[in-house]
């Protein structure tokens, strides 16, 4: 049995989990997130805790990555996800259209990003975006769809990037 799928995951109050043939969702506070059941994983739902377990010896690695993902879906919904951008380089801001994101990067115009269905982007300063949801990876998918527009380059370290991330800087030609 694999270490990660051991670990029961605890419902805290007012999430639930319901367990169907094809598919697992979980309703809390923040919203509701469902997936597709995985074949050969066992889920048992007992006492406000969820255990996973592999049907046979092939199926143990996937058992760890259902429950990963079961994991990240508790927490979404009771907490949620947030990732920070930051604009650095002259010039270079964010602003809100209603619920599009207008970004002036450097270019001849500017670029108008349309968040998708449950995700959330605010701009508290015009060189900070925060991008917030419930699901994980459509939360880390929107944050590298906007940092891909103009990532950070190795001269000046212009560019969209990621809050705390570390850019080497390259030292530019000798004449």
């Amino acid at each position: 049995m694999s270490r990660v799928a051991k670990k029961p995951i605890s419902l805290p109050k007012g999430v639930e989990c319901q367990v169907k043939s094809d598919a697992i969702t979980v309703k809390g506070p923040k919203g509701s997130l469902s997936m597709a059941a995985f074949p050969g994983v066992d889920v048992a739902v007992e006492n406000g805790t969820v255990q996973l377990g592999a049907k046979d010896a092939e199926k143990v690695k996937l058992a760890g990555t259902a429950r990963a993902l079961l994991a990240n879906m508790v927490t979404g919904v009771t907490d949620g996800y947030q990732r920070k951008l930051e604009l650095v380089g002259v010039g270079y801001r964010a602003a809100l259209q209603g619920k599009d994101l207008s970004l002036t990067l450097g270019f001849s115009h500017p670029i108008v990003f349309k968040a998708p269905e449950g995700i959330t982007i605010t701009v508290p300063v015009q060189t900070e975006i925060l991008i917030a949801g419930t699901d994980k990876q459509q939360v880390g998918e929107v944050a590298a769809k906007i940092r891909a527009f103009r990532p950070p380059e190795p001269y000046k370290g212009k560019g969209v990037r990621y809050s705390g991330e570390k850019i080497t800087l390259k030292e530019a030609k000798k004449a």
